[in-house]
């Protein structure tokens, strides 16, 4: 095989995998506590286990109740479907761990009068990813991967899958030629289910998501024997019952399904002042314009900051084209016309709003932007800096 041809494989998990449920529900609490002071501070972790939840971190902003925030819980796990005996939304039991912020680290981060002194709200490096290989101009394997996912909970949560419960993940494998996917060569998907059916019942019941997620012509190849499902044999027993969950475990998921490099921090259960999530939207941001405008095929944005400090300190730009001056052009306008201080980035994308409970499963990047101001990442509104 050339460098240009070869096989990738992404995947991706639902919202009832174990990780999933603590990455939503420490989003629900930074959406409480922008929903009420939007400029609150949130660094919420959630671990679960049978038929228990544990929520710690860190807060600054206006009281809430633990009654409140248990009852916000026990939804999330209602609007998942756990009602089973090892995990169920009504008995399962809830400890909250949440206490004030940080001095130090406050005294870093808080404006100093003026708007661009606002610093960091931690160091590291963040990326952002775009490509033409979808029409939302993410990577194919991760986004067919959330795809199947999302179809299934779909008709599992309206009663059209009612033998499936909510643990999954799937996997896609695809053959790239020339750099670009031609075909799948290979589909893993895992289910819980109900005791009711057996591992031939199960194929057939999620064989339909997987055509109705990949193009034919992408799919034609595929070999019946490539296609697993539940390769254990069977998989009753999932969830937090199965396995302990943990916020912040499924990062590459999150984002570009390993195609583009990842900074290391997880998204969920942080308010946008800190720069691993709000950095990583922008750059996400910055890098789909590129590629919309067409003056690149594929884009790969990396930020880098120091807690306390309010200016990026490096911007790298990789077109994939070879073209090192295009790059540094590139580069140059984002310089020009991007505030990529914490609070531009905020204020740009206007990510101090409760909208992050909605990106804690299926990826936060590919998806739609919303009303309420979710997803405004994934927006192509500035492509013309670009084509200039």
């Amino acid at each position: 095989m050339s460098k240009k041809s070869y096989l990738f494989t992404s995947e991706s998990v639902s919202e009832g995998h174990p990780d999933k449920i603590c990455d939503r529900i420490s989003d629900m609490v930074v959406d409480t506590y922008l929903a009420k002071e939007p400029f609150s501070r949130v660094a919420c972790e959630t671990l679960t286990t049978t038929n228990k939840v544990i929520l710690v971190g860190e807060t600054r902003g206006p009281a809430i109740r633990r009654d409140d925030l248990i009852n916000k819980v026990r939804n999330c796990i209602k609007d998942i479907g756990y009602e089973q005996k090892g995990f169920h939304w009504k008995n399962c039991s809830i400890d909250v761990h949440l206490h004030s912020q940080s001095t130090d680290i406050a005294m870093g981060v808080d404006s100093k009068g003026n708007k661009k002194d606002e610093g960091a709200g931690d160091q590291g490096m963040m990326f952002g990813y775009a490509c033409d290989e979808t029409e939302v101009l993410m990577p194919a394997p991760i986004y067919y991967s959330h795809k199947i996912l999302k179809l299934m909970a779909a008709d599992r949560k309206n009663g059209k899958a009612d033998k499936l419960e909510p643990d999954s993940k799937s996997q896609v494998t695809m053959m790239y030629e020339n750099g670009i996917p031609t075909k799948v060569t290979s589909v893993v998907i895992s289910t819980q289910h109900s005791p009711e059916v057996n591992q031939s019942q199960v194929k057939e019941i999620v064989r339909p998501y997987l055509e109705k997620s990949i193009p034919k012509e992408l799919l034609s190849g595929l070999k019946e024997e490539e296609f697993y499902v539940n390769p254990t044999g069977q998989f009753i027993i999932g969830g937090p019952d199965g396995d302990s969950g943990l916020t912040g475990r499924k990062i590459v998921v999150d984002t570009y399904g390993g195609a583009a490099p990842h900074g290391g921090g997880a998204f969920s259960g942080k308010d946008p002042s800190k720069v691993d999530r709000s950095a990583a939207y922008a750059a996400r941001y910055i890098a789909k314009n590129v590629v919309a405008s067409k003056i690149a095929n594929k884009c790969l944005i990396q930020l880098a900051y120091a807690i306390g400090v309010s200016k990026p300190l490096s911007i790298y730009v990789d077109l994939f084209d070879g073209d090192d001056e295009k790059s540094k052009h590139v580069k140059n306008l984002i310089k020009d016309n991007f505030d990529l201080s914490p609070r531009g980035i905020r204020e740009m994308l206007s990510l101090n709003k409760p909208i992050y409970e909605c990106t804690a499963t299926y990826g936060h990047f590919g998806r739609k932007p919303r009303l309420n101001g979710s997803f405004s990442w994934e927006k192509i509104d500035k492509t013309t800096i670009f084509k200039k």
